[in-house]
């Protein structure tokens, strides 16, 4: 082979050595970019995931627990803390049909309200209490979620259609959204105050279905009521058996299967 043809050869293998090279680093490039790109996408995707997932359940803050003393009403309870001091305490974005109101009458579903926070929350168990921001209201009351068993008793209500969401006032809105979905569903299948057109509204419960309401529907579960719930101008809640002087010339304002369940819903006995 003379000297021409060596060098010929020489150059041809040099320059697909050359091409082979640039193909192959290309071919990685690619690769390493299409890698980078999978890792992003994953990447964004989780961070979407958790967003959606921080966004729909929002975690409790701290609590501390408490012993109950006194079921107030549906939405006020009173406590014991742990250095003995005594709380009363107002259940944060809910507001429960009135029962002990010194100017209102029992409202519809105001005692059902009352009887499962009760038996929720019995004289002497222990509650977990979430306290919320400024923690007190314009009553010198605290302001807080209760949890018993690790449900939180403001859902609870709501779910049962025993109280409305009310009171929004920023910082304390960390649980609006899903209080806020609950109560939808209960109005969805019309139960509890949502059972009686245009009782519970934006502004409260509408006073003038009151009569109607527990007139219609007596307390506790028998299907003859003989003791009747009367208020009289002052505001005083008084219930009068078959037995008393003025329980014929008393027009029910609710009626009640039991003396307890007159107890329970706020009203005291006729003195005659």
């Amino acid at each position: 082979m003379n000297g021409n043809s060596f060098l010929h050869s020489y150059l041809n293998v040099f320059l697909l050595t050359v091409l082979c090279l640039i193909t192959l680093s290309g071919c990685l490039a690619a690769s390493d970019n299409l890698i980078n790109q999978s890792k992003q996408e994953d990447s964004l995707s989780n961070e979407d995931t958790q967003s959606s997932a921080d966004s729909s359940n929002e975690e409790k803050g701290k609590t501390f627990t408490a012993e109950i003393i006194k079921v107030i009403d549906g939405d006020t309870v009173k406590i014991k803390m742990t250095n003995g001091n005594q709380e009363t305490v107002r259940l944060l974005l809910i507001d429960t049909p009135e029962t002990v109101h010194q100017s209102k009458p029992v409202q519809p579903f105001g005692p059902e309200a009352s009887k499962f926070a009760k038996e929720l929350m019995p004289s002497g168990s222990k509650v977990e209490v979430e306290t919320g921001i400024g923690e007190r209201d314009k009553y010198g009351r605290l302001l807080a979620y209760f949890y018993v068993d690790g449900k939180m008793v403001n859902k609870l209500l709501l779910e049962k259609g025993l109280a409305r969401v009310a009171y929004v006032y920023a910082p304390n809105t960390k649980y609006l959204d899903e209080l806020e979905n609950i109560q939808k569903q209960a109005q969805q299948n019309e139960i509890g105050i949502w059972s009686i057109e245009n009782y519970a509204t934006s502004k409260g419960f509408d006073d003038s279905k009151s009569k109607e309401a527990s007139v219609e529907k007596p307390i506790g579960s028998c299907n003859n009521p003989q003791i009747k719930g009367n208020i009289n101008s002052k505001g005083n809640k008084i219930y009068h058996i078959p037995s008393g002087q003025y329980y014929e010339i008393t027009k029910p304002e609710e009626m009640f299967c039991t003396e307890k369940d007159a107890q329970d819903a706020g009203f005291r006995k006729s003195q005659s």
